[in-house]
């Protein structure tokens, strides 16, 4: 790249960091345009609407109101993948939409659920004997299909139960040619004709005039199939639960975090930390246009999420970075330093953000709630470091390059240094990491013995008490964390309290965990005595987890897929299952050791909780594939002229500066989260700093001697030559 050209190209990069900044966050603040001001938030930093049902049925089964929930959060998601529902009392559903503000408009939308059937025809061709009810249909969806001519088909795709498939087998197979009466609330809304037999469990409704069409009788259909008939018993819109104090200061600590991260960049690295630091801000402003763009929403766990990204778009320049400096070490020009970084940190680079994409894809396909809103902001947060790190910086680095910063005093250099015996102490590590899960596994278990919980279960997870409370005084968020939720800690003993604004009164709605009658009347007194509250006017109703059984069984399945297809791409690529097997012992040892800190320090495990254990994961993984692609180098250019031990001791020495940079980074980014955050943020940030330690520590101490151990079959001798072996490419 000739000097005119590098100029050119560093104003390119100028303008295009001043469009997208523009774009992004012109007018910060109350007259702000841009699209970070018009990111939606969820429930935790906007608030939204809140709704509840009653159940018609007056004494509803625990399992038809736990499967009413279920389905009533799946309809939820359409409008947000952050929407919460869950039980209240034995016959209530409460649905809370972020983001929304008009309670109404979302009331028409959702529908009242009523009564549906599935007729045949009968003799006369009227609705006749009933084949299936909305019990026995799992799924309604619009659709379009292409015709045998070429025309466009607007279809409805049902799902049904595995009972409901063989009875509508059966009914379609005695009534070819005839009608099907769809009836809800015993007013016909479809009848196709039955055109062949449908034993699969999945009949498709054609010949809809529009998809609009399409739409509006797939909706009454899965509105319909809710098991239990509800009718609106209150609206209102409701503030966030964690107030605007928590949203500032996380975006005060995501600021400061990236700027002590972009100061150590250039002062470790100088010219490529400069180009990194570029690369970075601009990362930063694409993330919010696409999260508004998308219309993600955002909360805690999401911001989990992009701390991961960012995280992993550090460490990709530092993998770089590193390589190049290495390689001008070696004696090499600076111009084939470049090259040659960029060349040999690929492989590490795309394994690591792949495995970690790949989990990402898994939790937001099958995931529901949190989890989506977590995989959204993590995919889109690798994808776009990946573009950065590997176009963006190469681009500008090269321009200054091509400016005359040519010297390699500008990039520094590595020298070959000795190698670290690491497998030496890997008895020692193992016993630290073993004691240090037994130590939380001891916790649970006293926990437990002393007729606790063995962790702190939140609200999200175990239900608790809403109290409602009609105040004299709008009281703002704020004054309510300081002079309201401290009457309700001295009360429960915990500090795990959410409270929410109703817009349009002086009510406000407090969550807490479930209180006895004694601890009822003793609230009553303090909020009429302290704040003149009317106690007859207080309204206090037992709530169900917003983390329902299901959504619990929908995470741990999604994270099982995840954890399987990321092992089966890192066996492939390794060409070595025992690479995986490492990998494994890493993901399980730093997800016993978080679990640990929750354990002794009894922080709360809520949906931050989930999001948390999914960030350690994504992070361990890819911190252990740049160690397992280092050794998968050396293995290939040494293969029988070193010992095994050598080579792995080799690897881990050679990628140890690039694990405590990227560790260090992620844990400064964490750190000024923890200490400029609110209490529910700081809860999230603690484990997260005690899992990025655990994840370097296990790619470091642990996962190479696994994969050693194996190797050898626990039965070579040390300085006994590694066995011949073809060399794998990367």
């Amino acid at each position: 790249m000739t000097k005119q050209k590098s100029i050119i190209t560093l104003l390119i990069t100028v303008l295009v960091i001043a469009a997208t900044g523009f774009v992004a966050i012109v007018g910060v603040g109350s007259t702000a345009t841009g699209a970070a001001k018009n990111i939606t938030r969820g429930l935790d930093l906007q608030g939204g609407v809140s709704i509840t049902y009653q159940t018609k049925e007056k004494n509803p089964s625990a399992e038809d109101l736990n499967d009413t929930v279920y389905q009533m959060q799946k309809r939820a998601e359409v409008y947000s993948t952050e929407a919460e529902v869950y039980p209240e009392g034995n016959r209530r559903i409460t649905i809370e939409i972020p983001g929304a503000e008009d309670a109404e408009t979302v009331l028409n939308e959702l529908g009242k659920p009523g009564d549906l059937v599935f007729l045949a025809a009968g003799a006369t061709g009227e609705p006749g004997t009933e084949v299936i009810t909305g019990k026995d249909v799992t799924n309604a969806q619009p659709a379009t299909q292409t015709s045998d001519t070429g025309a466009k088909d607007y279809v409805v795709q049902l799902t049904l139960t595995s009972e409901g498939a063989e009875k509508f087998g059966d009914a379609t197979a005695a009534n070819i040619g005839k009608k099907i009466y769809i009836l809800y609330d015993e007013k016909q809304i479809s009848d196709p004709v039955v055109q062949t037999a449908i034993y699969d469990g999945k009949p498709v409704i054609t010949g809809m005039g529009s998809y609009e069409a399409a739409e509006e009788l797939a909706t009454m259909i899965r509105i319909g199939a809710i098991k239990l008939e509800l009718e609106e018993l209150r609206s209102n819109v409701v503030g966030a639960k964690l107030g605007e104090k928590a949203l500032e200061s996380s975006l005060l600590a995501g600021a400061i975090g990236l700027a002590i991260v972009l100061i150590f960049m250039m002062i470790i690295f100088r010219i490529p930390g400069v180009a990194s630091a570029i690369g970075l801000i601009i990362y930063t402003l694409l993330m919010l246009l696409v999260l508004n763009a998308f219309d993600i929403t955002l909360t805690l766990p999401g911001i989990a999420g992009i701390i991961l990204s960012i995280g992993m778009a550090v460490d990709a320049n530092v993998i770089i970075f590193t390589r190049i400096k290495e390689e001008i070490g070696t004696g090499k020009s600076v111009k084939s330093s470049i090259k040659a970084g960029f060349s040999k940190a690929l492989s590490a680079i795309v394994d690591g953000n792949v495995t970690t994409l790949i989990a990402a894809v898994v939790l937001g396909s099958f995931g529901s709630g949190s989890i989506k809103g977590f995989a959204w902001t993590l995919g889109i947060g690798i994808v776009l470091s990946m573009i950065t790190a590997l176009f963006v910086t190469r681009f500008v680095l090269y321009a200054l390059y091509g400016i005359g910063l040519q010297d390699a005093k500008f990039y520094g250099s590595i020298q070959e240094r000795k190698t670290i015996n690491f497998l030496s102490k890997k008895a020692i590590f193992f016993a630290i990491a073993a004691v240090a899960i037994v130590v939380g596994l001891a916790a649970m278990v006293i926990q437990k013995g002393s007729g606790n919980q063995a962790l702190n279960y939140s609200l999200e997870f175990m239900g608790g008490t809403t109290t409602t409370v009609p105040f004299n005084e709008d009281y703002s968020i704020q004054e309510i964390d300081d002079k309201v939720k401290p009457i309700f800690s001295e009360i429960t003993g915990d500090n795990a309290i959410q409270a929410q604004k109703v817009k349009g009164s002086k009510s406000v709605i407090i969550k807490t965990r479930t209180l006895n009658k004694d601890e009822r009347t003793e609230l009553n007194a303090k909020l009429e005595s302290e704040f003149g509250v009317d106690k007859d006017n207080i309204d206090t109703e037992t709530i169900g987890s917003t983390v329902s059984g299901e959504m619990r069984r929908d995470a741990l399945i999604a994270v099982i897929v995840a954890i399987i297809l990321m092992l089966i791409y890192i066996a492939v690529r390794f060409a070595d299952i025992r690479f995986a097997s490492g990998a494994v012992i890493a993901l399980i040892h730093d997800v016993l050791v978080v679990l640990t800190c929750y354990a002794v320090a009894r922080i709360s495990v809520g949906n931050t909780f989930i999001a948390c254990m999914l960030t350690i994961v994504g992070y361990s993984i890819n911190a252990t594939i740049v160690i397992f692609d280092r050794i998968r180098e050396n293995l290939g250019g040494y293969r029988t002229r070193k010992n095994l031990d050598e080579i792995v001791n080799k690897s881990i020495t050679q990628t140890l500066t690039r694990s405590i940079y990227t560790s260090f980074t992620t844990f400064v980014m964490v750190l000024v989260l923890w200490i400029l955050g609110v209490e529910s943020v700081k809860e999230f940030a603690a484990p997260l700093m005690v899992g990025i330690i655990a994840g370097c520590y296990s790619s470091v101490c642990l996962t190479s001697a696994v994969w050693y151990l194996m190797r050898k079959g626990g039965k070579g001798k040390k300085g006994q030559p590694a066995e011949k072996t073809a060399s794998v490419e990367g």
